[in-house]
Order: structure tokens, then sequence, then C-alpha cells
């Protein structure tokens, strides 16, 4: 990707309505998924990611045919040509570590590197390959590469002992094509989870309970193509909200799912914005003056999610008075801080806390985009800012969001992408 920046000129209120996009952490371990599908599969409302780009460049090496139609991709998996994903591919984005899972399941091998991704501190696939291992699967590691080899097919209860989103998925894609029923206890229970549910059982596996705390999986020799629409990225709807609520602004987001967004939504409030919520839509009133939120802890779903934490904070940083966060989930998720100071913001961090004191007004500034979310934050930040702002290596941003810059100028925001 080239390299680029966004430019964004601070201090328009963002007013208007948006259709929200396919969600990015949804439709990476559906893509995988199609890999164990004897046919072509159709998945809508496919957003144009990055990341999607680099899971479509796994799909093709391993020799499915991968064809782009507008919102949609269809992916034929009739054949499978190889079961090796090279450092190359790998190293493109964290979510590749599902293929494990998905080429175990379709032909009991997997040969591929380490996973790449945002650096968000240590995140450690051992209970992925715990998993595997429990469910038959032989692996061994070397060079900086794991190779796992499908073993006899036998009934299996895995007790995770935290509710792993990628564990819990790499299960279901692997015993999906399984000979044993398999049970997850302390399963991830996020809608993506329960999207995916919902594509096996399409394809013709046997998954119940997807989307709860208890998952059983009763696997089929064989899967069919099927058809299947996405749901929508609650992170992305989470990120436009707070935008429109550091603006001054009042949005309205078409599309979106209310039931994912209770502990965003319930933040939001504190803060003293107006939320009406529909049966497929949430609009968001800005407040007068923003509140702050005492206490924000990210937790595993339904709690507060750690992919907004970095947005929900640029937003904080102009609250009349202290908000204070706790990150639950990963040890280096305040990588954006240091850029938003840079802002004029008034944070401190110690460890897993951080505590931001609201300040009145943002000043534009150079930032650098240090992972995804981060990037998003930055520009939330600039959007309500005083002044011109330069957010770089922004294909952080572009991992996550479409057109992300199409989306916010709709809605009156003064932003450009400028090529480096």
């Amino acid at each position: 990707m080239e390299n680029a920046s966004f430019i964004i000129e601070g201090g328009r209120r963002l007013s208007g309505e948006i259709e929200i996009q396919g969600a990015k952490n949804s439709v990476l371990p559906i893509l995988a998924a199609a890999v164990l599908c004897e046919g072509k599969c159709v998945i809508h409302k496919c957003p144009r990611l990055s990341d999607v780009d680099s899971a479509v460049a796994i799909l093709e090496h391993l020799g499915c045919k991968v064809n782009r139609l507008d919102t949609s991709v269809e992916v034929d998996a009739s054949v499978i040509e190889r079961s090796h994903i090279p450092a190359r591919l790998m190293r493109r984005m964290r979510s590749s570590v599902i293929f494990l899972g998905a080429l175990l399941g379709r032909t009991g091998e997997a040969d591929a590197a380490y996973p790449g991704g945002c650096e968000l501190g240590p995140r450690p696939i051992d209970l992925h390959l715990g998993a595997l291992s429990q469910m038959g699967a032989v692996i061994t590691e070397e060079y900086g590469h794991i190779i796992c080899k499908s073993g006899a097919a036998k009934e299996t209860c895995i007790d995770l002992s935290f509710p792993s989103v990628g564990a819990t998925e790499n299960i279901m894609l692997f015993a999906a094509r399984g000979r044993a029923r398999v049970t997850i206890i302390n399963a991830a229970r996020e809608p993506e989870i329960a999207d995916l549910g919902e594509f096996l059982n399409k394809a013709g596996a046997r998954v119940r309970g997807a989307g709860t705390g208890v998952i059983t999986i009763e696997g089929s020799l064989r899967l069919s193509g099927c058809e299947h629409t996405v749901i929508s990225d609650r992170i992305a709807a989470a990120t436009y909200m707070c935008a429109a609520a550091a603006t001054g602004g009042e949005i309205t987001i078409n599309g979106a799912d209310p039931a994912h967004l209770g502990s965003i939504a319930a933040a939001m409030k504190q803060s003293g914005c107006r939320i009406a919520l529909g049966e497929r839509a949430v609009s968001i009133e800005a407040p007068k003056e923003i509140r702050p939120v005492k206490l924000i802890r990210t937790m595993p779903y339904p709690g507060f999610p750690t992919d907004a934490q970095a947005i929900l904070m640029a937003y904080l940083t102009r609250a009349r008075g202290v908000s204070v966060f706790i990150e639950n989930i990963f040890e280096s998720r305040y990588r954006h801080a240091d850029e938003l100071v840079s802002m004029g913001a008034d944070i401190s961090v110690n460890g897993r806390v951080c505590v931001v004191s609201g300040v009145g007004e943002l000043t534009g500034a150079r930032v650098r985009a240090c992972d995804l979310r981060g990037g998003a934050a930055l520009a939330v930040a600039a959007l309500s800012a005083r002044g011109t702002s330069e957010i770089y290596n922004i294909s952080h941003i572009e991992r996550g969001y479409e057109r992300f810059d199409e989306v916010l100028s709709s809605l009156g925001a003064q932003i450009m992408r400028k090529k480096i």
C-alpha cells in the first residue's frame, strides 16, 4: 500500500447519515471458513479493507478462486492446492492465525509462519495451539513456522482459560469438518462469533450456542458453498459516534445493530450524549458540555470492547473532569496516548491504568498512527481540534475502515488523503 497521510482541518461539526460497513472482525474468519467449503461461497457486505485484501491473498495462494463484485466477494474453494502459508502473507495481519483451523479441517495439515498485525503487546497463541492439540492435532514449531497435522478424531470438551476470540474461531473452524463433537466452555461471546456460527451452519455444519459461553460443534465431512451477509461493524459505528460527539454534531448510522453497542452507548450516555436506538439504526446527538466517564474497564464482550478504548479516550480528552481507563485485554494499548498529548491532551499512563483530565481545547499537530484503533482515535481528536492536523502511517487505519475519509467528508468533515 502506498504511503499516505490524512490532513484534517478541525472544528467542523459533523451531521447527516451514513451506512455502516460490514464488520472487519466478522468477515476475516468467514473468509477463512470458506476454505472448508467444497464449492462457491458468496459473502455480502464485505468491506474494502487492506486486511480483507490480505485474507484474499492467502485464499488465492491456497488455490481458491476469488472474485469481488461491488460489496460482495465470491470464494470458490473447490480445489485447495497447498496447505502452506508463507511469512510474507501471514505477517500482514494478526487474524491470519485462524487459517490454521480452517486448513486443518479441510486438508488435515497446516504449515504457517507466526502471524503479524498491530503491535499491542504480547498476544501469545498458546490458547489456539493448546485447543487444537486437545482436538487431536499434532503441532511442532520449526524456524518460526507452526506445523500442524490432524490426528484421530475424538469427542472433546475444551475449557478456555480466557474467552479468546481467535482461539474460539480456530476451534470452530477445525471442528466444523471434524468427525467428533467438540464443546467449548468459556467461549468468546462476541457478535462476530455468532456470525461465524451462522455461516458454518449454512454450509452444513451443526453449531449450537455461538455467541454464548458454551458452543457445541458437530462437524460434517463435507461442507458446501453458501451465501451469507456479514453483520455490521460495531467498532466502526462507535468511531463515527465518537467523531460526531467530539465535534458537537448529530448523525444517524444506518445498518448498525443497537444490540451490539450496549456498553459503548452506555459510556457515551454518561458523557451527556443523547442516543436513539432504532431497529437497524443508531442516532447520536452531542452534549452541550462533555461530562467525564469515571471508569471504563475493557472486558470481553458484552463488556466494553478494547477496540473502542482509544476512540472513546480521544473524545473524552475534552470532558469537564477526569476519566479513568483500565485496559484488561492488551498490555500495550495506550500507544496513542503520547500522540494525543502532543495535541494538548492531559493524559497520564501507569501500567494498565490511564487517567484522562479533560482540557478545554485540542490543537492540531502532526501525529503518527501506531495501530488501527489508535489511528482512528487520532482522527477523532483531529476533527475536534483547533487548526490542522496531519495523521501519517494511515495504512493502519485503512486495515479496518472502508473509505474512512470519504465517509467523514460526507458528514461535513474537512479531510484530505495526501500521498507521501
